[in-house]
């Protein structure tokens, strides 16, 4: 499992120092992504992807789970009155929720990270966003080593249970 660090910098110098120390404490460059509030990154900062910044996968899941309830319903209806065969149910949960990841993924996408709205005003005042998924057993080792070697960078929050295989 890996943990999923959040770091504001004031500046892009700072974000490329901080994303080198990654780099040279093995951290891999696929982990670590920068998102910053509206100017461009420099092209040697990995930019947050659409996933990342988007409700793309919240939307989906949030889907999966409606289209699934709604497929259920509507084939024990199917079969409680059109006298359909029990197979039916399994058929109508599976379409309900491919439907609904479909449909509220499309949705969501033109919507901004729900996860990172904390993180907005921060964004707008000129911060750079240092999203870094590290592995537990590291977690506090590149929290000193940041802490000690970049005292510039603010602390923004951690997320776990983020999978090994993004």
């Amino acid at each position: 499992m890996r943990h999923r660090l959040y770091y504001f910098l004031p500046d892009t110098d700072s974000a490329r120092r901080a994303f080198d120390d990654l780099l040279l404490h093995r951290i891999e460059q696929r982990h670590v992504r920068f998102l910053s509030g509206g100017a461009p990154l420099p092209h040697d900062l990995p930019e947050a992807g659409f996933l990342l910044k988007t409700d793309a996968l919240h939307g989906a899941a949030t889907g999966m789970a409606v289209g699934g309830i709604l497929g259920i319903l509507l084939g024990v209806m199917l079969v409680a009155y059109a006298g359909l065969g029990e197979a039916t149910v399994l058929l109508t949960a599976l379409m309900g929720l491919l439907f609904g990841a479909w449909a509220s993924s499309m949705a969501a996408a033109a919507l901004p990270n729900s996860r990172l709205k904390a993180f907005v005003p921060e964004l707008q005042n000129g911060k750079i966003l240092m999203i870094a998924d590290i592995p537990a057993r590291r977690v506090n080792e590149i929290e000193h080593m940041l802490a000690e070697r970049h005292p510039e960078t603010r602390f923004g929050g951690e997320e776990s249970h983020i999978p090994v295989f993004p």
